[in-house]
C-alpha cells in the first residue's frame, strides 16, 4: 500500500477522512497546528485525534505524530494579519505554513503522498488549500532535487463528506469547538455569539 502523511487539524475534521483514507493508505497523522490560542486547547485536541485513531475501525493502523506546540511560529506568519478576516490572507499564511511543514515531515519520513484534513470544512476554500498544497509540493521537489511526495488533492467535504463527519463526531463523542484554532477565529466566533444574542429587557 502506498503511504500518506496527513495533515489533521482535529478528530471531528480527521474522522471521515480517515474512513476514507485508510482503505486505500497506509496513513500517517501529522498534527502540526502552531496556531491553536493556547497549550491547553492544542493537548486536548491531539488527545481527541489520538482516542479517534484508536476507536475508528479502519483498514490498516493510523500513526499520530504530535509535533511540539510552538505558536510564535504562528504569530510570525500573521505578523500584520491580525484584523484580516476569516477566510482571508490570514488564513491562507496559516494554510500555507501547515502545508509546507507536513510536505517537509513526508519527505523525511519517505512517505510517498501527503495531504489535509482541511478541506472538509464547509469554512475552507478546498480549491485554495489544494492550489497551497501543490506549491509545497513544488517547493519540496525542489529542495529535494525531485525525491519529494505528491499532494493528494481533495475537496472532502463534496459527497456527503461533511455531514458524515458530523454523524461520526457524535457517534464518537468528539470535542468540537465552534471556531477553527487560532486566537483571531475565537475573537471573531465570539463576536458572533454576542451579535446572534437576542437583547435584553423591554422595549
Amino acid at each position: 500500500m502506498p503511504t500518506l502523511l496527513l495533515h489533521a487539524c482535529c478528530a471531528p475534521c480527521s474522522s471521515y477522512v480517515l474512513t476514507v483514507l485508510a482503505d486505500h493508505f497506509h496513513v500517517t497523522i501529522c498534527y502540526y497546528n502552531p496556531n491553536i490560542t493556547e497549550q491547553k486547547e492544542f493537548d486536548k485536541r491531539a488527545e481527541e485525534l489520538r482516542r479517534l485513531v484508536r476507536e475508528l475501525p479502519v483498514k490498516y493502523p493510523v500513526e499520530v505524530i504530535v509535533p511540539e506546540y510552538r505558536p510564535e511560529e504562528f504569530y510570525e506568519v500573521a505578523k500584520g494579519l491580525e484584523n484580516e478576516p476569516e477566510r482571508g490572507k490570514r488564513c491562507e499564511a496559516c494554510f500555507r505554513q501547515r502545508l509546507q511543514y507536513t510536505a517537509r515531515m513526508a519527505a523525511e519520513k519517505g512517505a510517498e503522498y501527503f495531504a489535509t484534513t482541511l478541506t472538509i470544512s464547509p469554512q475552507k476554500d478546498a480549491a485554495l488549500l489544494n492550489r497551497i498544497g501543490e506549491e509545497a509540493e513544488a517547493l519540496i521537489t525542489a529542495e529535494e532535487e525531485g525525491r519529494a511526495p505528491k499532494y493528494l488533492a481533495s475537496d472532502f467535504k463534496k459527497k456527503g463528506g461533511y455531514a458524515e463527519s458530523v454523524r461520526l463526531s457524535e457517534v464518537y463523542g468528539l470535542y468540537r469547538q465552534n471556531y477553527c484554532g487560532c486566537a483571531f477565529s475565537k475573537r471573531d466566533a465570539l463576536l458572533r455569539e454576542q451579535r446572534d444574542q437576542p437583547v435584553q429587557g423591554g422595549a
